[in-house]
């Protein structure tokens, strides 16, 4: 039986991850799996060697906290599987754990994969070099990461984006409204500031002030937020009490995705919950607020290296989706920008939403079936279990 290690960091990761496993497993069923792991990919069938949440940290500043916690943990990982080596390491997402995780494991012997590009094409771009030589196969999720990586010597392959093959293109409005009970009559701003608590904090009092406004000038909106846990509901409910007492807000208990089904209009912080709002065919403003110290790192070093930081508007190289950043997040811009969109020219309106159904066609893939194939092939897993 051959046995693979995998790890994955936070919540979308196990997702990933415990859909490959299944994928993997539908293809070569001789296959066992560990690692670090959380309910999904367990519930999928692999040991977890560590709580899944114990890598879920985000942030450059905001890891030092927890780095000796982190190395602790990838020390133990890399001599367990030293000693006793895995077939193959998958690391899916995280890649400031599993990179250098990836690096000495492939240096003791065992093949290694890499389940998402990082956006070494975005930001950090010097990361690319640390691949070099300990990544046998990278699996990308977007058609123009490919080249990047094969420029420096890395072998990769687009897969698809798993969220194209789960998100139905512009799904029924009503139908949407009808199983979260919102009304038919009302144009929904879905909000959605996060799903960390330090981007809730960073991001919710600013989004709810330009709900506020936008609420003095159109009455006929509906306000709709989804809060992942009670304990997220809970820090949203603070900082409303806060910023935006006054504010009539629906607190959905999770259900983002169908929240943004429902909407008419998203106010979202940027990450791959933009990249499931064009999926959905949604007009959307995005924004992004890191810590202070992290924003400083990155300006001074100039780290970030592309024209923008959506998904959308870098897979279409243009602006389909308005961002904002840092002290550019105001409730003045947001409520301005989301004004803009509730007056978009028809032609304009349109454009943008046949741009988006576009990506979504070049996304959808089967990616985990198509990640599991390449896999098998390019390390000759069923091959060997045949033998």
């Amino acid at each position: 039986m051959r046995r693979i290690a995998i790890i994955a960091g936070e919540a979308s990761g196990d997702l990933l991850a415990a859909r490959l496993i299944l994928a993997l497993r539908a293809q070569c069923p001789n296959l066992r799996f560990e690692g670090v792991a959380g309910p999904e990919m367990q519930a999928a069938g692999c040991h977890s060697l560590f709580p899944m949440d114990k890598l879920s940290v985000m942030g450059l500043v905001e890891v030092l906290s927890h780095l000796p916690e982190l190395l602790s943990i990838r020390k133990h990982l890399f001599e367990r599987w030293r000693l006793d080596p895995p077939d193959l390491f998958i690391g899916v997402d995280a890649p400031d754990f599993n990179l250098p995780l990836a690096a000495k494991l492939h240096a003791a012997g065992i093949p290694t994969t890499h389940y998402v590009s990082p956006s070494v094409w975005a930001w950090r771009a010097k990361r690319v070099r640390k691949m070099q030589g300990n990544i046998d196969l990278m699996l990308t999720l977007f058609p123009f990461e490919v080249a990047f990586y094969r420029q420096h010597g890395i072998t990769a392959e687009f897969v698809g984006h798993p969220l194209a093959d789960e998100v139905k293109f512009d799904a029924s409005r009503n139908s949407a409204r009808e199983q979260l009970g919102l009304p038919q009559d009302k144009r929904i701003l879905a909000i959605l500031p996060g799903s960390r608590q330090g981007e809730i904090r960073r991001l919710t009092a600013d989004f709810l002030q330009a709900a506020g406004q936008l609420r003095q000038r159109h009455a006929d909106l509906l306000f709709v937020t989804p809060a992942i846990n009670p304990a997220l509901r809970a820090e949203l409910e603070n900082i409303q009490r806060q910023a935006a007492p006054d504010l009539p807000l629906t607190v959905l208990d999770g259900q983002s995705r169908l929240l943004m089904q429902a909407a008419d209009y998203i106010l979202m912080a940027s990450g791959t919950a933009v990249l499931e709002g064009m999926l959905a065919g949604r007009l959307m403003v995005a924004a992004y607020r890191v810590a202070p110290l992290t924003a400083w790192i990155i300006r001074t070093f100039k780290l970030l290296k592309v024209r923008f930081v959506t998904l959308p508007n870098n897979l279409a190289n243009e602006t389909l989706v308005p961002e904002f950043l840092q002290e550019a997040i105001t409730p003045d811009n947001l409520a301005q920008a989301l004004e803009q969109l509730f007056t978009l020219p028809e032609q304009r309106r349109t454009y943008i939403l046949q741009r988006f159904r576009e990506l979504h066609g070049e996304l959808r893939k089967d990616a985990s079936h198509c990640a599991a194939s390449v896999i098998l092939r390019h390390f000759q897993l069923q091959t060997q279990e045949q033998d």
